[in-house]
């Protein structure tokens, strides 16, 4: 009976996991929080969080039953907040329902918020259990447990690559290296981060303009960073001048002159005066300002200087690598990560948990480093 009501609870997992998803990219600096309500074996109800300042998941799944669900289980991915926020807290919701039994995905990480849900639950005559799927609801809300643990944001790195290892030519052209489908992946990542980041090189080389294009509907806007030790970009820029309510930040030296900051400044581009390190933004430190700015998750694009120097400081903490069917075939394109590698093989950067996705020719692999 035991390993029954187990695999029951995995299916209805997976269901408040699946509605959960609906608000990624959304509910920053909250996490993505999806629920079920199951009644006599059957879905009655679902509900995930939409947005910040919102009624959490377990208030919306419970909202479409009246507010009642006497005797029903909840299955929510993200223990029940038990203190007054933005809301009140879900846990009094919960039993004013009636419910009898609630089945959490894994306990609220936040170190600085007062939990106790479960416990306060199991006190007011709920049966509860927790675990169920812990690992899968873990890795959809990586960013925050990073975020709220740590005060830093949680980083992913994009880079598209040829099949000889290459993400430019030597001229530093790099349109385009995968097909349209491995870009339409990256506009749903933008879609769904808080902040895009990219080195000056990038800006120089491609003139980008970081927005999320998705079909036929346009995406959120992330907000756009660019590292710029010594505020080189050129005023006409596209990430300087576009249709988008989102906020662009230039991260500059502090040797840059208060007269050229301000040209930016009056057109509404903020400039982030940061320290520098080795001629160079300081990196980490520029993590901790966007950590104090509440960005809980951040794609860096490029390019190398930036990747690398991430890389050696062990700033990434996830990869998506993109591997088109192309050879550069030559010795001077542009790499992945420049600067200073390893001399020896066995002290290579290993990745882990990885998965591999096709999008036609195009390989995906997404990993973890193990530093």
């Amino acid at each position: 009976m035991a390993e029954r009501i187990q695999e029951i609870d995995i299916r209805f997992m997976k269901e408040a996991l699946r509605q959960a998803r609906k608000g990624l990219g959304r509910t920053s600096p909250n996490p993505a929080v999806g629920a079920v309500i199951v009644r006599k074996g059957k879905i009655v109800a679902t509900g995930h969080h939409k947005k910040a300042g919102l009624p959490h998941a377990e208030v919306e799944v419970l909202r479409d039953l009246g507010g009642k669900a006497p005797g029903d289980t909840l299955y929510v991915t993200l223990e029940p907040c038990n203190h007054h926020g933005r809301t009140p807290p879900c846990t009094e919701a919960i039993v004013k329902s009636g419910l009898k039994r609630l089945v959490v995905g894994m306990r609220d990480p936040n170190p600085y918020v007062p939990g106790g849900g479960c416990e306060f639950l199991k006190e007011n005559g709920l049966s509860v259990t927790t675990g169920v799927l812990e690992a899968e609801c873990r890795r959809l809300n990586e960013a925050f447990i990073k975020f709220v643990t740590t005060g830093r944001p949680f980083v992913m790195a994009k880079s598209a690559l040829t099949m000889d290892g290459w993400t430019g030519t030597s001229k530093g052209n790099s349109k385009w290296i995968t097909n349209e489908k491995s870009r339409q992946f990256v506009h749903r990542l933008r879609d769904r981060v808080d902040a895009v980041l990219v080195g000056i090189g990038t800006v120089l080389a491609d003139d980008p303009r970081l927005t999320t294009r998705l079909g036929r509907r346009r995406g959120r806007d992330p907000l756009r960073i660019v590292v710029d030790t010594h505020l080189r970009i050129p005023p006409k820029a596209r990430i300087l001048d576009h249709d988008s309510s989102a906020e662009t930040i230039i991260a500059v030296g502090s040797d840059v002159a208060s007269k050229d900051r301000k040209q930016f400044q009056k057109r509404g581009v903020s400039v982030l005066t940061c320290s520098v390190k080795a001629g160079r933004i300081d990196l980490g430190a520029l993590m901790g300002i966007l950590g104090e700015m509440s960005v809980n998750s951040l794609l860096v694009e490029g390019g190398a200087s930036i990747i690398g120097s991430m890389l050696r400081e062990k700033l990434i903490d996830k990869f998506f690598i993109f591997k088109a069917p192309k050879i550069l075939g030559g010795e001077d394109g542009v790499p992945m990560a420049a600067g200073q590698g390893p001399e020896k093989m066995d002290q290579c950067l290993y990745l882990k948990d990885l998965e591999v996705r096709r999008f036609g020719g195009d390989i995906l692999i997404t990993g973890y480093p193990d530093y």
